[in-house]
């Protein structure tokens, strides 16, 4: 879960916290005022003292989840689901004192039956639903009675009236459908709007790159006048210092560099064609290795296959980039770098290892972000571009410092990528 998708569920349990907490003042005012008017206005023998002491300290409670509502400290589904259990439980108390399950005010129990099964999993609905029902159940025989309200006893079952069993059968069912459909559409709504929210990001990311993409084009365009400059001069050194090995390899980074901003025309091209072919596995990762030595001639390179089946796939030609990207970091890291590649006809993984200083751990939360980056001199595109291409193909990247107890240090970078046998 991203750290925008977490804000937004902290940020709605505040909310409905919050909200709790208002209808337990609505309902304490409705309690309090029928308090006052059924003990000094039409009294109907109600224990006055004690409702009073319950009313307190549930006010009491309401204030102090007022008050939690307000804290950045993120609330869970358990501390909500505490929340309406103690609502039940006050209410409960209430009702014992005030005619039981006779009292016309038993249906709020709905209340926090509704509320869980808008709010928390299924299985905290029902457990509330069950405490709800529990609490209706015991409150059919264990209760002070309240003459005012008590239903005729003429056609009893029991010593409970066929009315009183008839609002507690409804209850039943109501409460059943409440946890049923109404969490079922709850669920429904949660889940759109975790894709809603997937989908903005995604939208975002693709802004991001169609940003950087229009800024690398233009750059390519630029960089050919100056390459084709140093070319030529290089050319007439070579002609006076052949022998010299760093003109020679002087030469050979300039043609690199020409050969790159080719393939970065090859690449957009192939993009664009719904045609791609399959390939050897090893054959495509030996290519892309190849190319990623002769950039860094003077890198110390360790490279091993392991659990490598003989297959064929399909790659996006822009998968190549992202894995030269993530090797170049590493190999701008330390002069050493080890890569182990292994893969089977599903998933291709791999790991590639440096010994550099290990990564920032001020920014390791935030890296992969655009325009993030632990270098001096980096521009915080590169893991940005190869982690959303890879991404968008079903591939993910991970970055970790090797542990405490390898005294080489360095990074870890695991990239797993999912293999496509077919064009489709």
């Amino acid at each position: 879960m991203t750290s925008e998708v977490q804000y937004q569920t902290h940020s709605a349990a505040r909310q409905n916290l919050y909200r709790l907490s208002s209808i337990r003042a609505v309902a304490l005012l409705g309690q309090i005022v029928a308090l006052i008017y059924f003990t000094l206005v039409s009294p109907i023998g109600l224990p006055a003292a004690i409702i009073a002491l319950v009313l307190a300290i549930y006010a009491s409670v309401t204030v102090a989840t007022w008050q939690r509502s307000r804290m950045q400290v993120p609330i869970t589904d358990n501390e909500f689901f505490i929340h309406l259990l103690i609502d039940i439980l006050f209410f409960s108390l209430l009702l014992y004192f005030s005619g039981g399950a006779s009292n016309p005010f038993i249906s709020y129990y709905l209340i926090p039956i509704s509320i869980a099964a808008i709010t928390l999993s299924r299985r905290s609905s029902i457990l509330v639903a069950l405490a709800a029902m529990t609490a209706y159940s015991l409150l059919l025989k264990y209760y002070m009675p309240i003459s005012a309200i008590a239903p005729s006893h003429h056609q009893a079952a029991g010593n409970n009236s066929l009315h009183i069993l008839g609002m507690w059968a409804n209850f039943a069912i109501s409460a059943g459908i409440i946890i049923y459909f109404i969490s079922r559409m709850a669920s429904a709504l949660k889940i759109q709007q975790q894709e809603i929210s997937l989908q903005r990001e995604a939208q975002l990311r693709d802004e991001q790159l169609l940003a950087v993409g229009t800024l690398a084009a233009g750059t390519a365009h630029e960089l050919g006048t100056p390459l084709n400059t140093m070319k030529l001069l290089v050319d007439e050194m070579l002609v006076d210092a052949a022998d010299n090995p760093d003109i020679v390899l002087l030469n050979q980074q300039i043609e690199q560099c020409k050969i790159t901003l080719k393939q970065l025309l090859t690449t957009a091209e192939e993009s664009q064609s719904s045609q791609l072919e399959a390939q050897s596995v090893q054959g495509y990762f030996a290519t892309v290795l190849e190319r990623w030595q002769l950039m860094r001639p003077t890198l110390n390179a360790h490279i091993r296959y392991t659990n490598c089946a003989d297959n064929h796939a399909i790659f996006h030609p822009t998968i190549a980039q992202s894995i030269l990207n993530l090797l170049n970091n590493a190999a701008d890291a330390s002069k050493t770098v080890e890569v182990e590649l292994s893969w089977n006809r599903d998933t291709a993984r791999v790991d590639i290892r440096d010994y550099g200083l290990g990564l920032d751990s001020e920014k390791i939360e935030t890296l992969g972000e655009a325009f993030v980056t632990d270098k001096a001199d980096g521009l915080g595109i590169g893991l940005f571009l190869s982690q959303a291409t890879l991404t968008r193909f079903g591939g993910s990247v991970s970055l970790q410092n090797v542990p405490a107890n390898d005294s080489k240090g360095g990074t870890l970078t695991r990239i797993l990528l999912p293999i496509e046998n077919s064009a489709e």
